[in-house]
């Protein structure tokens, strides 16, 4: 990992306006993303984890431009991608790419091996079909795939199969970034590690830099450098990941490791527990959003934003609790 920033964002927010009545009138806005600042250093792995409906996916779609952000600045290589053209995006997309949660609703049925792995490259006129057949096959190798197999359909592959299927077809145009949505998450256990080692040994030999979404803490702080956690739309805490896991600061990111299970099912901790359900984005608590849950909560809170603010070196909090004081 280096110093060298190849994700800037600044103060991205993704608005969802909400209808309803006859006249679909609108009558409320979900705030998926409110506000995020975010930096990516290349060949680094980001994680980024938070409860389902956090906005953590949203986030990594708005980088690829999958989805337009309503405010805010998503800059790769400085370049500032928002008001691009269509056009003008083609030559941005060989470099950003994304690996899906669900390896059976991502593959068409109905295409073959090498027509999945292969599209990116026909598109995007990079070599001869023979040049691309070969490509597709090596990518095939690479991921631990028999290239025999070239001419198969998803469904004569199993589910980690499928995945890695996933991977080669993310890696034939020689991308700079990978959006990781959830990639193990419908895999079996016993799959996991597999997966997430390839992840790693394809990190190295290619150069990738990673944005890591997931849920699973364990397997974040096993693939992570640094690790952000969301909470509602915002950023709550982020730093290195074993200073994150040894030191965690904000109440939201405590609960969560404590809620993370342990590897021995005869070892006991203490759990904390949050207080009710995560509040709708539709209308999101004042101030802190996380203070109705919290258990150190402050009447400063609910009148409030908190700023996030480098508590120290490299370690980002958004929390009353505690002053920057550097």
């Amino acid at each position: 990992m280096t110093n060298d920033k190849l994700v800037i964002l600044r103060n991205i927010k993704k608005h969802y306006p909400v209808t309803g009545g006859v006249f679909e009138h609108q009558t409320g806005t979900v705030k998926a993303v409110d506000g995020v600042d975010l930096e990516i250093f290349r060949g680094e792995t980001l994680g980024l984890v938070g409860e389902s409906g956090c906005g953590k996916s949203t986030l990594g779609r708005m980088i690829l431009r999958l989805e337009k952000p309503t405010e805010g600045e998503v800059l790769i290589n400085g370049q500032d991608i928002i008001g691009l053209s269509r056009k003008e995006m083609q030559p941005l997309r060989e470099k950003m790419q994304i690996i899906f949660q669900d390896p059976y609703s991502s593959l068409n049925p109905r295409q073959t091996v090498a027509r999945i792995i292969g599209e990116g490259l026909r598109i995007h006129n990079v070599g001869t079909k023979e040049e691309r057949l070969e490509r597709v096959r090596h990518l095939m190798d690479v991921v631990g795939l028999r290239p025999e197999s070239i001419s198969c359909y998803p469904h004569e592959f199993s589910g980690g199969q499928r995945q890695r299927i996933g991977f080669a077809r993310a890696l034939a145009l020689q991308p700079e970034l990978i959006i990781c949505d959830e990639p193990v998450s419908a895999l079996d256990v016993s799959i996991q590690a597999q997966v997430i080692n390839l992840l790693m040994d394809l990190q190295e030999e290619f150069h990738l830099t990673y944005l890591f979404v997931s849920h699973d803490l364990s397997v974040v702080r096993h693939i992570s450098d640094r690790v952000a956690v969301m909470y509602l739309g915002r950023l709550v805490e982020l730093a290195d990941k074993e200073e994150l896991y040894g030191h965690p600061c904000h109440p939201y990111t405590q609960v969560l490791l404590e809620a993370a299970p342990l590897p021995d099912a005869n070892l006991k901790k203490k759990r904390k527990h949050l207080v009710g359900d995560l509040p709708s984005p539709l209308s999101p608590p004042e101030g802190c959003h996380f203070h109705p849950r919290c258990p150190r909560a402050m009447p400063v809170c609910e009148k409030e934003i908190p700023t996030l603010g480098e508590y120290k070196p490299g370690h980002w909090l958004r929390c009353f609790l505690y002053s920057a004081p550097i």
